[in-house]
């Protein structure tokens, strides 16, 4: 990060650090999955394309995590087990849960196509995510009984549900005939009325979908005399067991017990202590101005693979911005949002309830709707560039107090938007005209503004405060006062969003609009 006399914003990070010797468990399900599944017209009571279809997604994510070891899911949820040495990212929580919930969202939109060919896919979809800390193998034993057992209850009363409704039972009236009927009687239910044997059901509902490392023997290539030649490598592979928090079960997987350890006992009643501790939030301080702020990850890499344009390319910032756009028009409660190259800052109002702000559904939700949204809009910035693969994002959450200290975060990311942008400006500048890259960095270090404008202007013949404000100021998004018919917004601000290239660290601009963030 550049210097300036905003760095002291950053004291308000907090650290969210997952301790050793926890068990770090993330926890993705779908946003609205809900509505989704109706809008794409989902089979119900499952379908099991979409269910294969999140299957594949958690299959890449062990392929590209490698500190994943085990994971289980059923429905729109999976939750990735972390082994018990990990220190990815040093092991802090935003971080983790908001990059896997990222990555999810980005292949589950890239591999749409392959499991629905003849559907298109309406809107992007998002995902909430959050951390579970286990602090032994016995509560992890207990964290996935409760959650096989939940994929049970839940695909026992919607198979029930969804049967009732399509033999014309109104909606009300199923809920009425389910309200507190127990295990059995609904099994009697389904095979009294429908002839349906609960227990024949398909092992991909009634039992969710595990998912662990294994050693495996695999050709990599043949021998001058065509036989094959074989490596053991882990794999990622599926298993249905009726009980994957039982001894029999884990406990026959060496991988299972060297990376996160043995269960020693058979679990019968999960402790109610236990339940709770799973369900637990963190919430941030009411009353403060909430800034979730979202980075690319790998973005170096991402853009060399894609042959992105140096120092900036406009049309990546522009898709940049149509993402943040989106964002804003999805969370009403996001007033301001300020970007630069593969970072933004979206700003919650104050008095925001978003998801009773619980930060790691806050932060999923936006960094994981963001990421979709990219994947799904490359092709009208990039028609003539194929993606490579899909991007990730990682987020966190920060709470700024007072509207000053909030314009003072935003004015830091636009100083530091400045100071990085001429660096690189004539850091390229100079690796286009022959230098290596190492002869630019040394060329360059210790050289101040004053200098690199007048590097810029005596040899490449540029005036930097000449160059697009895009570059050089970076992008604001918010909503317009008025909506289109030019009366004011009254309850819910439905002004169009635009996006602006302006000075944010003078006070001109707040003061010419009042309403993004109630200035005063």
């Amino acid at each position: 990060m550049a210097n300036s006399k905003y760095e002291y914003v950053k004291s308000f990070e907090l650290e969210d650090e997952v301790m050793l010797p926890n068990l770090m468990v993330v926890r993705i399900d779908g946003r609205h999955f809900s509505r989704f599944s109706q809008v794409h017209e989902f089979e119900r009571p499952n379908d099991e394309t979409a269910l294969n279809l999140m299957n594949s997604c958690s299959a890449a994510v062990l392929e590209e995590f490698p500190d994943i070891i085990f994971a289980y899911g059923y429905s729109d949820e999976y939750s990735f087990v972390f082994k018990k040495t990990s220190r990815f990212y040093q092991r802090r929580a935003s971080k983790i849960l908001s990059l896997v919930a990222s990555f999810v969202a980005a292949i589950y939109v890239t591999k749409w196509k392959d499991f629905f060919p003849q559907k298109k896919l309406e809107y992007a979809p998002s995902f909430r995510s959050k951390v579970v800390s286990c602090a032994s193998a016995e509560v992890l034993q207990a964290y996935v009984a409760w959650r096989q057992h939940d994929c049970h209850a839940n695909n026992q009363y919607d198979t029930c549900f969804w049967m009732l409704v399509k033999s014309g039972k109104s909606i009300s009236e199923t809920q009425e005939i389910l309200k507190d009927t127990q295990k059995q009687q609904k099994n009697e239910l389904l095979f009294q009325k429908f002839g349906i044997n609960y227990k024949t059901l398909p092992e991909l509902s009634r039992q969710g979908s595990c998912l662990f490392k294994k050693k495996v023997e695999e050709t990599v290539k043949h021998d001058e005399n065509g036989n094959p030649v074989k490596r053991s490598r882990r794999k990622a592979v599926f298993v249905h067991s009726e009980n994957i928090a039982g001894r029999s079960f884990w406990n026959e997987q060496p991988s299972l017990c060297n990376d996160l350890g043995h269960f020693t006992k058979d679990i019968g009643k999960i402790e109610p202590d236990f339940i709770r501790s799973f369900q637990f939030e963190n919430k941030l301080l009411p009353l403060t101005w909430v800034v979730v702020r979202i980075d690319g990850c790998h973005f170096h890499r991402f853009s060399d693979v894609h042959e992105f344009e140096k120092p900036n390319d406009e049309q990546a910032l522009k898709l940049m911005n149509s993402c943040a756009v989106a964002v804003l028009e999805e969370f009403e409660d996001i007033h301001f949002a300020y970007g630069v190259s593969d970072e933004y800052s979206f700003v919650l109002k104050k008095e925001s309830e978003l998801y009773k702000r619980q930060s790691s559904k806050i932060i999923s939700a936006i960094t994981s709707f963001f990421t979709s949204t990219y994947v799904l809009q490359w092709g009208e910035f990039f028609p003539h560039k194929e993606m490579k693969y899909p991007p990730s994002f990682d987020g966190r959450a920060v709470c700024y107090p007072t509207h000053n200290i909030l314009l003072d975060y935003l004015a830091w990311r636009q100083v530091d938007c400045h100071i990085n942008n001429q660096y690189n400006t004539c850091f390229w500048m100079l690796v286009k005209s022959g230098k290596t890259k190492t002869q630019s960095q040394d060329y360059l270090k210790g050289t101040q503004t004053r200098e690199k404008n007048e590097l810029l202007s005596r040899q490449f013949g540029i005036e930097y405060n000449a160059l697009p404000v895009i570059f050089r100021m970076g992008s604001s998004v918010f909503r317009r006062k008025e909506a289109e018919n030019g009366v004011v917004s009254g309850k819910k601000l439905e002004g169009e969003v635009v996006v602006d290239h302006c000075n944010i660290i003078e006070h001109s601009f707040w003061e010419e609009h009042p309403h993004i963030l109630s200035y005063s």
